[in-house]
């Protein structure tokens, strides 16, 4: 059974330029209709989600279904915004995958320590990347339940 509609985006946060376009392209190249929002760190992740940015007509933007994240970029970097988001109640339920170009062990251990729902290393093809695209698309909006929109957000 598909999600898709019924879910937000993927937030993806890579400070290269160049991989955020590859990503783009194998997210099409795989014919996947998720939507892609990309931001530069982590800092931009959190002003995301706490409704710093918003989408057109100052609507907040959409909450991500998942966040893709890599783990070295400046400002505030994928470790301590794993943390941060895994710390706050209205964010901790949103999927994290890790997708860096790290296979450092440590690196994977602290990564799941944080509370990553995955680690993946970023491809070094095209084609690589286009297959783990789908696969991601394939687990995380079609096998699994993940939570409606709202995202478990709860009135006070």
């Amino acid at each position: 059974m598909s999600t898709q509609g019924k879910l937000g985006p993927i937030l993806v946060a890579d400070d290269s330029a160049d991989d955020r376009l590859l990503l783009g392209n194998a997210f099409a190249r795989s014919g996947l209709c998720v939507p892609l929002h990309f931001v530069e760190d982590g800092q931009a992740v959190l002003d995301y989600l706490r409704g710093r940015e918003t989408a057109d007509a100052g609507v907040p933007a959409p909450r991500p279904s998942m966040i893709l994240l890599d783990l070295n970029m400046p400002r505030k970097d994928g470790r301590c915004t794993l943390a941060e988001l895994k710390a706050d109640r209205e964010f901790r339920s949103i999927p994290v995958v890790i997708l860096t170009n790290s296979a450092a062990e440590e690196d994977v251990f602290q990564g799941y320590d944080l509370g990553a729902s995955s680690y993946i290393r970023k491809p070094t093809t095209f084609e690589e990347l286009v297959a783990v695209s789908k696969k991601l698309h394939d687990y995380w909006f079609e096998t699994v339940q993940l939570p409606a929109a709202t995202g478990g957000r709860r009135s006070a």
